[in-house]
């Protein structure tokens, strides 16, 4: 991978005042769809600088989760907080400006196939009518963190999967995020090109220490996030020395839309719950 550039730059939430509260806070958030609960009784928090890996099997909630915390959807019972405000009772056109300071890379990249790359990209800057040039700037800053610069023209019927899938974090990341939500980030793609997605959220969470909840069922991308580190001077990942993690990389894990386990890379593996036991092995 490439040297990191020198844009985007971290929004707010790196700020000292920002760190007095958590970017996320659940607390005993349940839901359901006509039938059993989908998640019950969920609190966690998601700190400044923290990135926290939400592991599961197919089906226990985590996609939910996500769209819950930006309020795309709105729980039965709890409270969620986003950046300091709670949104379970926020009128929809009150959330439009916390969701403008989060990025969402959605599963399966979610590009808008009659759109060019460059407009893909910049589509929330074209609606809030920023001037072309800077557009343009703030495109291929954003596609040359991803590695993908050359693509500024083409149209996503012309990319691979993989591409794609780094197009969408050009898009989540080109307007300075205060938080970034990965759903699935490495679904249906090849073992190679979901190493390269995960070196990328490597390199944005070493690089800008943008706080981040990311959704999998992949344990290797679990641990390689947990037991990387970015190195800006070989323009790669870097494994960590034996025994060691990264601090701010922490996991939640879900059972039947319970929140069974929430701790780090060493508490993960040496927990004794059955759940967590059959999902390691």
């Amino acid at each position: 991978m490439n040297e990191t550039p020198a844009s985007p730059q971290p929004g707010p939430a790196s700020s000292p005042a920002a760190e007095a509260l958590p970017v996320v806070e659940f607390r005993n958030v349940s839901i359901a769809f006509d039938g059993p609960p989908v998640l019950e009784d969920v609190s966690f928090t998601v700190k400044p600088g923290e990135t926290r890996i939400l592991l599961g099997p197919a089906g226990v909630g985590k996609s939910v989760l996500l769209k819950l915390t930006n309020g795309l959807l709105r729980p039965d019972r709890g409270s969620i907080r986003l950046f300091g405000e709670e949104i379970t009772t926020l009128p929809e056109e009150q959330l439009f400006h916390l969701r403008a300071r989060t990025g969402m890379v959605f599963q399966e990249g979610a590009l808008f196939d009659s759109l060019s790359v460059r407009d893909n990209v910049a589509y929330q800057l074209i609606q809030e009518r920023v001037p072309d040039e800077e557009i343009d700037r703030r495109v291929r800053d954003a596609l040359r963190f991803v590695e993908l610069e050359e693509t500024f023209e083409l149209f996503p019927a012309s990319l691979s999967g993989g591409m794609r899938r780094r197009v969408a974090i050009a898009r989540a990341i080109i307007r300075q995020p205060e938080l970034l939500l990965y759903d699935s980030p490495t679904g249906g793609l090849d073992p190679v090109t979901s190493t390269t997605i995960i070196e990328l959220i490597v390199k944005e969470r070493d690089a800008y220490h943008i706080p981040s909840l990311l959704v999998t069922h992949r344990l290797q991308d679990a641990f390689i996030l947990s037991n990387h580190r970015f190195d800006p001077e070989a323009g790669r990942m870097a494994l960590l020395p034996k025994g060691e993690t990264d601090l701010h990389t922490t996991f939640l894990m879900l059972e039947e839309g319970r929140l069974i386990f929430d701790g780090s890379l060493h508490e993960l593996v040496t927990s004794q719950n059955p759940f967590v036991r059959e999902f390691l092995e």
